[in-house]
């Protein structure tokens, strides 16, 4: 069995774990602690340090999870210190999970957190502010949403401009297509900045090869099976037509190529991805899949925990920083077969080694809208 169906049968079986947890009330905990009015702290000594993220069964969110597990180590404390709430793609999970341990915490909590989609980015920022705790936050906020307006709470935000590499990933597609043909698209979940970005850098590529068609382009919110539907769909309503697939992460190619191998194509219709997966730079390697990018989650989950951790103990001030240190872009890193032997030796062979107390050193800039 190929490990993309493990994969494809490890997500069943969260999902339906997660169901039967909501079945028992076991997904949203406290809600009280908001109503009390703003604590105000210089620092907190020793805050409970957490993580917020989707799913730790997806390659990309274990990767986080793994840097803020070597961002905790670096601490001293076991692996085991770092709080790790999971929200499994929901948004009123992340909040409610948030908000139940800013009550057990009292506050006293460093949190790093990807809200799931940009709406939740709001409340989960000001219940924090509200019990005076730190929090630091990546991919999905609105654009009128600002560190810099929550004093020293809201640390900070970092997210990728995918728009520029998606767009490279796209123009590789329709290169090894010869210019012209027709393509599907699966995109993520359509309120997330990252989804919205990649579909945004597939239309400018679009724009500069008139002779390649967009067939249609779902939503299939980063998830295997989902894509693995909608591959399948669009293989019976296009046939043949298809020449070539854009994938907005690494994990919907997954499904995709499992679709294509179902009918006998895998390997014939080229496909690009993004999130630089350790399975997906083996696709690479193997010819399955054309390219994806990096985004270096290991450091993005260390240094987000890191930037919270150290505000919460008062060793910087983060009203003092410069807005490019309080809204930034992270790195990326395209990956072609050209680059995905030594990607693998630097990134997934061996484990990167990274100076948590370095916040800014390889991100790209102030976020611009």
């Amino acid at each position: 069995m190929s490990f993309i169906k493990n994969f494809i049968e490890q997500e069943t079986l969260n999902r339906r774990n997660f169901l039967l947890a909501s079945a028992l009330g076991l997904g949203g905990a406290a809600a009280a602690s908001l109503a009390r009015p703003s604590i105000a702290r210089a620092s907190i000594a020793d805050p409970t340090i957490a993580w917020s993220y989707r799913d730790r069964t997806n390659p990309y969110w274990n990767a986080i999870a793994s840097g803020g597990e070597a961002f905790v180590e670096s601490l001293g404390k076991p692996k085991s210190a770092l709080v790790q709430l999971i929200n499994e793609g929901s948004s009123e999970k992340s909040l409610s999970d948030v908000k139940a341990l800013l009550g057990k915490t009292d506050g006293r909590l460093a949190l790093a957190i990807d809200a799931n989609d940009s709406p939740n980015g709001r409340p989960v920022v000001e219940a924090v502010a509200a019990k005076g705790a730190y929090v630091s936050t990546i991919w999905n906020k609105t654009d009128d949403l600002h560190p810099w307006d929550f004093g020293d709470n809201y640390v900070s935000h970092m997210t990728w401009s995918d728009v520029g590499p998606s767009e490279q990933t796209a123009t590789i597609l329709f290169k090894a297509m010869g210019g012209k043909g027709a393509i599907v698209g699966l995109g993520g979940i359509a309120s997330n900045n990252p989804a919205i970005e990649r579909r945004h850098g597939l239309d400018n590529a679009l724009k500069n090869y008139p002779d390649i068609k967009l067939l249609d382009y779902q939503a299939a919110d980063w998830d295997t099976q989902k894509a693995n539907a909608i591959m399948a769909s669009y293989l019976t309503r296009f046939g043949d037509q298809i020449t070539g697939v854009f994938c907005a992460n690494d994990t919907m190619a997954y499904g995709v190529i499992e679709a294509l191998r179902a009918e006998g194509l895998a390997g014939q219709i080229p496909i690009v991805a993004y999130d630089g997966n350790a399975q997906a730079v083996d696709l690479v390697l193997a010819g399955d899949l054309l390219a994806t990018v990096s985004t270096n989650p290991y450091w993005g989950g260390g240094v987000t925990a890191a930037l919270a951790y150290y505000a919460a103990i008062g060793a910087f001030k983060p009203s003092q920083e410069p807005r490019e240190h309080r809204e930034f872009y992270g790195p990326t890193i395209l990956i072609t077969k050209a680059e995905a032997e030594d990607f693998k030796k630097k990134y997934i062979q061996s484990t990167p080694s990274y100076n948590w107390k370095d916040f800014w050193g390889p991100s790209k800039g102030q976020i611009m809208y």
